[in-house]
């Protein structure tokens, strides 16, 4: 039977009471092995528990507790999974990881396809290391939102394009998905000449009879590095291919609206900024689902600013009066909008000195240009020279989210003494942004 270090136990909770101590092992709840994390929350909703722990010293304790449904045991675990990760098995013609140089650090090369993760911590899952046993435990749990990684209902093609005949069987699983009422998303990443065009419309076609359980949709342009020897050939979209995707997805956004009341399928920010068409308002963004994707993620920048710059010349009467200089970088991606939005701020700070630098990124080749894939190469090697101000404002995405380092391994402490100035991370939020520009004692 499968057992769970305990790494720590909260202080006056359930399990401190009992005298559970770290370095002690959960063996069993209710007489039932527990596979992950997922069970043990499920198992503990119980009023009633029969706890078996395994003590340090090899001694087994069965211990009786009555609870409150909402009551926790207090329990910290080692692995917040408390079982490995699955990894991915597809050979996704438009893989990403499969793009990057050698010599990164490992991590960066792990395919995660765990759909545990997906409810934990977000990601999107391809579904093709799922099994009956797996589906039926999403909905004896209730686990939801979902997200999925679907790419084409055309079951032969999505095989072709993951490069696993297992691929097939999404539609079946969104179908046992959708009739038990979990709330799920999607995601497309879209490749020229492959699930585009005909084959696109006939996914949407497919994917809008799941709504709105189904929530809402993402499509994504493939992201091709020049690190693709011996890879699937893939072609970049030109702006005459976004603007008949923006026309595509508006056409289904109508069709959503009619029968559902939310516009269910959404362009990631990439095709409007290519084709040169101005974000829809942020009503179309039905609450912005999937930010994660791109998706609204300068629409909702542009409006948090505007509330920002609003607040503040309503709570103080008149525009900032300091004087400061400073400066930020961004992908070429988002060059063009982040000036829009330093104009928006310098409504509220007239006085402000805030340079933007664009930085191309040489490590992933001319065809990256988001902001969050930027290396800390890369921005060194443009920055030298520049006049940066002060303070050097520096976007979260760039960093890795649990470090202060870049994807090529740089640290923020490295970055800061090549440069020779302060660098202040700033989340992704107007308001932050705002408050940055200004200094947050103001």
């Amino acid at each position: 039977m499968k057992k769970h270090l305990i790494e720590n136990v909260v202080e006056n909770s359930i399990g401190y009471e009992l005298e559970i101590e770290p370095g002690d092992k959960l063996v069993s709840i209710n007489n039932k092995e527990i596979q992950d994390i997922f069970d043990y929350h499920y198992l503990c909703e119980d009023e009633y528990l029969e706890i078996l722990i395994e003590k340090s010293d090899g001694e087994e304790w069965l211990l009786e507790v009555e609870k409150d449904e909402d009551d926790e045991l207090g329990l910290v675990f080692g692995d917040s999974l408390m079982d490995k990760y699955k990894s991915c098995h597809n050979k996704c013609v438009f893989c990403f990881i499969d793009q990057n140089p050698s010599g990164m650090r490992d991590t960066i090369y792990f395919k995660d396809d765990d759909t545990r993760l997906s409810f934990l911590q977000g990601n999107y899952v391809t579904f093709t290391n799922l099994q009956e046993k797996d589906i039926d435990r999403i909905i004896e749990y209730k686990l939801a939102p979902i997200n999925i990684s679907i790419h084409t209902t055309n079951e032969e093609l999505r095989c072709k394009m993951l490069n696993n005949r297992f691929a097939g069987k999404v539609n079946y699983f969104i179908k046992r998905l959708y009739d038990a009422g979990i709330p799920m998303n999607a995601q497309i990443v879209l490749c020229k000449g492959l699930n585009d065009g005909e084959e696109l419309e006939r996914t949407l076609t497919d994917l809008l009879q799941y709504a709105p359980v189904m929530q809402s949709l993402s499509i994504v342009p493939v992201g091709l590095t020049k690190y693709r020897e011996n890879l699937y050939p893939l072609e970049s979209f030109t702006k005459e291919d976004s603007i008949q995707l923006i026309k595509t997805v508006e056409k289904y956004q109508g069709l959503a609206l009619d029968k559902y009341g939310i516009h269910f399928v959404h362009a990631s920010d990439e095709w409007y900024i290519n084709a040169g068409i101005d974000f829809p308002n942020e009503d179309n963004y039905d609450g912005y689902i999937q930010l994660e994707n791109g998706v609204g993620m300068t629409r909702l920048l542009y409006e948090e600013v505007k509330d920002a710059v609003n607040y503040y010349l309503e709570e103080n009467g008149s525009a900032y009066e300091g004087v400061r200089k400073l400066s930020t970088i961004t992908g070429l991606l988002a060059y063009e909008n982040m000036l829009h939005i330093r104009n928006m701020i310098l409504k509220a700070a007239p006085n402000i000195d805030f340079n933007i630098y664009p930085i191309k990124n040489y490590f992933f080749g001319d065809k990256i240009t988001v902001t969050g894939l930027l290396t800390g190469k890369d921005i060194i090697n443009q920055l030298k020279g520049k006049d940066l101000g002060d303070v050097l404002l520096l976007p979260c995405q760039t960093l890795k989210s649990d470090e202060d380092i870049f994807l090529d391994d740089v640290t923020l402490e490295e970055l800061q003494n090549a440069l020779q100035v302060k660098v202040v991370v700033v989340q992704s939020s107007g308001m932050d942004l705002f408050d940055k520009i200004i200094g947050t004692e103001n």
